[in-house]
């Protein structure tokens, strides 16, 4: 097998964003486009990290998507090229995001490539992404990312081998060239760290005793793993994990578990003869949705910031956290819902930018033992990854020991903290000249916004949200425009960083309800006033020519 240094042209447009480098399938199939970025990492990780890949363990796997298959033969040869000395690769080129996470913590790997653009579509004219994860099992901080782009502005050739596809079907090791490649089991790690982290014989009891539950597995990289866990290991009847086969392009559905794309699993948990609780979870496993049982009111759907917020008033419940949370983080546009739950008690409450990498130093640092995004991501101390089904199981956990329905034990937070309506607005494929203008705008009005009124709403308090890592110190600016009012409410805007399309606006609006006869108003009614606000302030339909957003969330 003959070493091999091909010479390349650099591509200007892969800097990583939030989460990686996320492009469409055509723009990654550009002969060269792959192996510039992947060749990129190797060369930036003895600056980045202080080391090279040489001689080294990494993990490699994703979630099945179109190209999926053929950029790891890609990149399984250019990992032999450049040295690495042994590729964990999960069977069938598959490895969900959090159980990706779980292997490189387990088997102490030097760190590893994830194959996945999580939540975008799938398929021949979909997204494909890759990023790259650091030893703690989480993705690369900023330093890594902006090196590896630094890199890639520069970078000549890339170094591979001559060989053909190695077959990734059977579990086992092998050879190619003189890197060790052992195909691993892609659930059996990930499932016996769940089985240390919940009670799975009182969830045993849950199913003995009845109990429902519906999870849609999207046709994404989940399913294997619901099978496994939820029928096999917990005894939930057969066909509980529904679209559980992972097909390249998702069954033709878009795989991200939220109201405007899971109208199916909300319908059955409206029905009357439904199932008890419903779940899924999107493209690379590292989402969550939860639904519980409301007859006749369209799906009783439990918003990502009151998940994070439920589960942390109910952590003890879970052998995990039996001793209590250290703290919890969640991100800034995640509604403040936890800070009321945080503050009975009685432990610190960090707010981070968008990005789960701005958890891994407060993980690492023992400071937090929990935390969210808004975007339907949660997790915890037990990998550097969010997580969809551990999400999923801790619900059941909790349902398991208080033996209430989840509509019930949500009502009763409400009662005790309060209720934050909240939503999330996204105007998606915006030109991104017209998006960077209104952000713009925004930010040059913010010192004169005090005191002005939108719809009823009055500012009280405007900012540019900036983060300094209470444990390196490093300092992330720019993360949001953050607009207070004295009513008790929120508008936040900022850009998203996972689209692959021209730019995508969020806005995130809040409103916080301490009267529990008003807890049951429909969501979009009570915020309808302060849609309304957000974009007359931010003059939406004037700068970006839309009426209406195109998803809710």
């Amino acid at each position: 097998m003959r070493a091999l240094s091909i010479a390349l042209t650099p591509f200007p447009d892969q800097r990583p964003g939030t989460s990686g480098l996320r492009k469409r399938v055509t723009v990654f199939r550009q002969p060269g486009y792959l192996e510039a970025f992947v060749q990129s990492i190797f060369d930036a990780l003895p600056e980045a990290v202080g080391e090279s890949a040489a001689g080294k363990t990494l993990v490699l796997g994703g979630d099945g998507r179109f190209f999926n298959a053929e950029a790891l033969q890609i990149i399984l040869r250019m990992m032999a090229g450049n040295g690495v000395g042994r590729v964990l690769v999960g069977r069938g080129g598959l490895l969900s995001t959090p159980a990706a996470s779980a292997v490189i913590r387990k088997h102490r790997a030097f760190g590893g490539i994830i194959l996945s653009a999580s939540h975008n579509p799938g398929g021949p004219g979909g997204d494909f992404g890759i990023k790259y994860n650091i030893a703690n099992g989480g993705p690369a901080p900023e330093r890594v990312t902006a090196a590896i782009f630094r890199h890639s502005q520069h970078v000549a050739a890339y170094r591979t081998i001559e060989a053909p596809p190695l077959p990734l079907e059977r579990i086992g090791g092998t050879r190619l060239g003189s890197m060790i490649v052992k195909v691993i089991d892609p659930v059996a790690d990930y499932a016996e760290l769940m089985e240390r982290i919940f009670d799975f014989d009182r969830l045993r009891d849950l199913f003995r005793s009845g109990l429902r539950l519906r999870f849609d597995a999207m046709h994404a990289v989940t399913g294997p793993y619901a099978v496994e866990i939820l029928e096999r290991r917990l005894g939930a009847p057969p066909g509980t994990a529904v679209n559980a086969e992972p097909k390249p392009d998702f069954g033709g559905h878009h795989p991200d578990p939220n109201p405007t794309h899971a109208t199916e699993l909300i319908a059955a948990l409206a029905a009357s003869d439904g199932p008890d609780f419903g779940a899924a979870s999107d493209g690379d496993g590292d989402r969550n949705m939860v639904v519980g049982k409301s007859v006749g009111n369209g799906g009783g759907v439990i918003s990502p910031s009151d998940s994070l917020a439920v589960l942390a008033a109910n952590a003890r419940l879970v052998p995990w956290f039996k001793d209590g949370l250290p703290g919890v983080a969640r991100s800034m546009p995640t509604s403040r819902a936890v800070d009321r739950v945080v503050a009975a008690l009685g432990i610190d409450c960090y707010e981070t930018p968008t990005g789960w990498k701005y958890f891994g130093s407060l993980l690492d640092a023992g400071h937090i033992g929990l935390c969210g995004e808004e975007s339907a991501g949660t997790s915890s101390d037990h990998i550097r990854e969010k997580d969809g089904l551990w999400a999923v199981l801790f619900w059941l956990n909790v349902l398991a020991v208080r033996r209430e329905p989840a509509a019930g034990i949500v009502a009763e937070y409400w009662r005790r903290f309060g209720r934050h309506f909240y939503a999330r607005h996204d105007y998606e494929a915006v030109p991104s000249e017209d998006a960077d203008r209104l952000i713009r705008r925004l930010r040059d009005r913010l010192p004169a916004l005090s005191g002005d009124r939108f719809g009823g709403y009055t500012v009280c308090e405007a900012d540019d949200f900036a983060y300094t890592d209470p444990v390196d110190g490093s300092v992330t600016e720019h993360q949001g425009i953050r607009i207070e009012f004295a009513e008790g409410a929120r508008i936040v805007y900022r850009l998203s960083g996972t689209g692959t399309e021209g730019a995508t606006l969020r806005v995130y609006l809040e409103r916080f309800e301490p009267d529990p006869a008003r807890h049951a108003v429909a969501c979009d009614a009570a915020l309808a006033p302060l849609a309304g606000a957000a974009g007359a302030l931010a003059d939406i339909e004037g700068i970006l020519g839309r009426s209406r957003p195109s998803v809710v969330a």
